[in-house]
C-alpha cells in the first residue's frame, strides 16, 4: 500500500533533493527542511551544518544558487521566503539521521501528555537508543520531588529516583532535542 505524502511533506522532500547536492557543493550538508506556514506567510527553512559549525557566507552561499533552483522546479505555488540557516545549538531531532547522530548525547524533551514513569511531560537524559515506534533515554535522577515534613516541624527533601532507561514511544514526543547547558 502506498503511503500518501502531504503537500508540505512533498515540497520539504523535493526541496531536500533539490537542496543536497547545492550543500555538498559548498561544503555542508541539509540537517533538516521545514516547510512552513507563520500567520500569513509561508516559509522554506533549509537547515545546513558542518563539522564546526557553519557561518553567514555558507548560508549565503547555498541561499543564492538554491533560490535559482527552486525558481526553475516551480515547487511551491504561493508566495514564500526561503530561510537557509544553521540548525542552532538546541537543535531539534525529528528524523531518524538526527536521533541516529546523536547517540549517547545529552537531550531533553516534552511529551504530549504526562508519563508516570518520567514524572511528568517534561524530561532530559541521555539518548541511548532509537527505532522507527520508540526513543529510550537514560532519564536523569531526580534531585527532589518536593520537600515532606516530619514530626517536629522539620522539612527534608524526597530521596531522588534512581536513572532508569525508560522507552518512550515517538508519538507520544512533542519535542526532543539536543540539551543546552548554560
Amino acid at each position: 500500500m502506498a503511503r500518501k505524502t502531504s503537500g508540505r511533506a512533498m515540497i520539504e522532500e523535493e526541496a531536500e533533493k533539490l537542496a543536497a547536492p547545492v550543500a555538498v557543493k559548498h561544503g555542508v550538508y541539509i540537517y533538516d527542511v521545514e516547510y512552513v506556514k507563520e500567520g500569513p506567510e509561508y516559509y522554506l527553512n533549509i537547515y545546513i551544518d558542518k563539522e564546526g559549525g557553519v557561518g553567514i557566507l555558507d548560508c549565503e552561499a547555498v541561499s543564492r544558487e538554491l533560490s535559482d533552483l527552486l525558481d526553475e522546479a516551480d515547487l511551491i505555488k504561493e508566495a514564500y521566503t526561503l530561510v537557509v540557516s544553521s540548525p542552532g545549538l538546541g537543535r531539534t531531532l525529528t528524523k531518524d539521521r538526527h536521533l541516529q547522530n546523536s547517540i549517547g548525547e545529552k537531550v531533553e524533551g516534552k511529551l504530549f501528555k504526562a508519563d508516570a514513569v518520567i514524572g511528568g511531560k517534561d524530561f532530559e537524559g541521555i539518548l541511548q537508543a532509537w527505532d522507527k515506534d520508540t526513543v529510550t533515554i537514560m532519564i536523569e535522577p531526580r534531585q527532589h520531588t518536593g520537600k515532606k515534613k516530619k514530626k517536629g516541624g522539620q522539612e527534608t527533601e524526597t530521596p531522588a529516583k534512581e536513572a532508569a532507561a525508560v522507552v518512550v514511544p515517538r508519538k507520544n514526543i512533542a519535542v526532543l532535542r539536543l540539551y543546552l547547558d548554560f
